[in-house]
């Protein structure tokens, strides 16, 4: 099977509306600093299914570390091993070994809506815990000249604490009436699915991540003072490109455009700030890595050692699992999806048709499979969950359960479409 087309449409007898039901809108994620857990890339540390190895980079240094494939051929992992300490200084620990991106190359510029006036937010109050935590972390930005004082800002914004995974807390910055003054960047981000389907084929895959890739970007020096914010300490704003920023992803996106243009598509594929690199044959892999850093080098971006893993047949890229067979579901998300118990509030209802929407590929007759659910959402009729919601969603855990593989179609080979036309649904399926 190659891939599965899902432009699909919905209509009852009533007429109900059209529901573009695969949609996931990911600037309302980056935009809002409290979903940072629900980052639709799966930003964690890439700990890869396959088999991989630490190797120290450089000896002085025994904590800068990386991952590559213990599967590798002793002559092209020696290969790898050799690049990656030849480039080890591409390689960031700590905010200090971050210069950043020259200000001549891209800096993130406020496009402001002029009829719009300034906010100075009331400040909050934290408790003990969270104020301690908001100190070490001013402390650290303005070490490294992330950060920097300010006075008589004309915006104020307030702090915003998310416990991560570890239990510490990381701190963002509420720019919500900053970004409603900041018209949208309709830079258009690559497509997630085309994305995966160009990586899927090849034999060997490096993944590679930013160190806190948007403060990489530098703000636009007359924009710094807009993203004031307030602590305890004082009234501090941004030097570099904080995340929750209207329109930073499209920047960041701009960035990496320009810098990786030709290899894009030939021995490289990058969203954001998640980069990979690509090849055919394994033996071509370490010449294919050298001419990614060999970018890094020239625009001075440093890579994350913690969530990078080099030489790998197969790895995790945007929410899919990818080698050269083809593309595979994230067992993760089946998992949650397993988890799920019967749904009684809207919000259960939304969070599962938003699961289903980055599985709807996998899914053959996934309108019909689906429509249960957004008839359970129609307007003004509340949640409606019922029988027939009931057995579609336990004929879709066990079906998920063995999920199909999508393989890539050969050059020159013929491919079949079917369609599937009902009185609910149309859908239509390529195959080989």
């Amino acid at each position: 099977m190659a891939r599965r087309a899902n432009q699909s449409i919905f209509k009852d007898k009533a007429g109900m509306e059209t529901l573009n039901i695969f949609e996931v809108d990911r600037e309302e994620q980056e935009d809002n600093p409290e979903n940072f857990e629900l980052d639709p890339r799966d930003k964690t540390s890439r700990e890869k299914e396959e088999l991989t190895e630490s190797i120290i980079l450089d000896e002085t240094e025994p904590d800068k570390t990386v991952k590559i494939g213990a599967r590798l051929t002793e002559q092209v992992k020696k290969d790898v091993m050799n690049l990656l300490k030849e480039y080890r200084g591409i390689f960031a620990l700590c905010h200090e070994d971050m210069p950043g991106i020259d200000r001549s190359v891209i800096s993130h510029n406020l496009a402001m809506n002029e009829k719009c006036k300034p906010v100075v937010q009331k400040r909050r109050s934290f408790n003990p815990e969270r104020s301690a935590a908001i100190k070490e972390e001013v402390s650290k930005l303005l070490a490294t000249g992330s950060i920097r004082e300010v006075k008589y800002p004309e915006w104020v914004a307030n702090v915003v604490l998310v416990k991560k995974k570890n239990n510490q807390w990381r701190m963002f910055v509420d720019f919500t009436d900053l970004n409603k003054a900041c018209p949208k960047d309709s830079f258009p981000l690559p497509r997630i699915d085309q994305l995966v389907d160009a990586t899927a084929g090849h034999e060997t895959l490096s993944f590679m991540d930013a160190y806190s890739g948007y403060n990489q970007i530098k703000m636009h020096k007359p924009d710094e003072e807009k993203t004031a914010f307030t602590t305890d300490q004082g009234l501090y704003c941004y030097t570099v490109m904080p995340f929750g920023l209207k329109n930073a992803g499209a920047t960041y996106q701009r960035l990496v455009n320009k810098m990786f243009a030709r290899q894009i598509g030939r021995n490289m594929e990058v969203y954001v700030d998640d980069m990979l690199t690509k090849s055919v044959t394994a033996d071509r892999h370490a010449d294919d890595l050298r001419e990614t850093f060999d970018v890094l080098v020239k625009y001075g971006m440093k890579l994350n050692p913690a969530k990078c893993v080099f030489g790998v047949p197969s790895g995790r890229f945007l929410g899919y699992q990818v080698h050269q067979r083809g593309i595979e579901v994230n067992p993760e998300k089946i998992q949650a999806l397993a988890r799920m118990v019967s749904l009684k509030t809207l919000k259960d209802v939304q969070k599962l048709t938003g699961c289903l929407a980055s599985l709807s590929r996998f899914i053959a007759k996934s309108t019909d499979r689906c429509l249960p659910f957004f008839k359970a959402l129609k307007k003004g009729k509340g949640i409606e969950w019922n029988e027939d919601c009931e057995k579609a969603f336990q004929a879709l855990k066990d079906y998920l359960g063995q999920a199909p593989l999508l393989s890539k179609p050969e050059t020159g080979e013929t491919l079949y479409m079917y369609l599937s036309v009902f009185e609910a649904a149309t859908s239509s399926v390529l195959v080989r």
